[in-house]
């Protein structure tokens, strides 16, 4: 590598194993791979959030959120192109059970599915009469219900949406998209943020990331059917760093976008057992993680102005 040249300023080879993938405990080993090197597939935005892989298409999408764009990664040529713009500065998608694309707009403060025809359904914006604060971060559960968060991050100000007055606290609210059904799934965080399920769904991750005080990561038990979510507690507390989007492989391990200054900005893992177990560290504070490529183990980073992936030696749940 040239002399005085990060990685990521030169045109050399990393060499096997990639340093910047750091385990902390022996599970890790088991999950990375000793001759694949972190990429950066793709750079010059403003700030990424919410991929999401189509595997059909061989593509991921991605929001740009202050540039009110959500753009498409071709697996294929490399290349990218626009999906949607304006995206009504999306942040968080997902795809549900039937494969159609679920997105939180924080412009309009909706929760929207685009349909197989590209037209676009508003799936919720109200809350017993009052508006949502602005979706953030969704998930699919296998029984089709939609778990998201709420948390007014596009009302705060113009950057990433606009500013405006919230009628409703900040909550997880689960969406029965048959019945239309709202309801309140976790109504104890400061500001609930990223999501996701254990592979059993017997558990459900939330992160926490107050304006003050302490960011920390829940997780919470499944109850009632499927249907709501108890016994919050702390799954763990990284500070002075902190998660923000989260993913689950099939082994129940957290892949966690993170924030942690430049020794640690990247995706921290978590072992069921909340034990941080391993890190990829990168340039940029990573928002948002997801699993894709053709088996599901390539791990796909928003990390501020750039798009990263990794090949893995696991595979990510579906519905995240």
């Amino acid at each position: 590598m040239t002399s005085g040249l990060s990685r990521w300023e030169s045109p050399a080879p990393i060499r096997y194993p990639d340093p910047d993938i750091v385990a902390l405990d022996p599970r890790f080993h088991r999950l990375v791979l000793g001759n694949a090197a972190i990429d950066r597939v793709a750079t010059g935005f403003r700030f990424t959030e919410g991929p999401v892989w189509f595997g059909d298409g061989r593509y991921l999408l991605f929001s740009d959120i202050p540039n009110d764009r959500i753009l498409r990664w071709d697996e294929t040529t490399g290349d990218i192109s626009v999906f949607r713009e304006p995206s009504h500065y999306t942040n968080g998608n997902t795809r549900d059970r039937q494969g159609r694309l679920v997105s939180c707009e924080h412009d309009t403060q909706y929760l929207t599915r685009t349909e197989y025809d590209g037209t676009i359904t508003v799936l919720a914006d109200s809350f017993e009469g009052k508006r949502l604060s602005g979706p953030n971060d969704v998930v699919v559960k296998s029984d089709g219900t939609i778990w998201f968060s709420d948390n007014g991050a596009g009302t705060r100000g113009n950057y990433l949406g606009h500013t405006e007055s919230r009628d409703l606290p900040f909550r997880v609210y689960r969406l029965d998209p048959v019945s239309g059904q709202l309801t309140v799934a976790v109504g104890d965080m400061q500001r609930p943020n990223g999501l996701a399920f254990s592979p059993d769904e017997s558990r459900l991750y939330v992160v926490d990331t107050p304006g003050a005080g302490d960011k920390t990561t829940w997780v919470y038990d499944i109850v009632e059917n499927g249907t709501k979510a108890v016994n919050g507690r702390v799954f763990f507390n990284g500070m002075p760093g902190y998660a923000d989007g989260i993913r689950v492989d099939v082994h129940g391990n957290v892949w966690c976008g993170f924030s942690g200054g430049t020794a640690d900005d990247g995706v921290a893992v978590f072992a069921p057992d909340g034990v941080l177990i391993g890190r990829i560290l990168l340039p940029e504070r990573c928002a948002n993680v997801c699993f894709g490529g053709r088996k599901r183990n390539r791990l796909f980073m928003a990390a501020s102005q750039s798009i990263y992936s990794l090949y893995v030696e696991t595979q990510g749940v579906p519905g995240g």
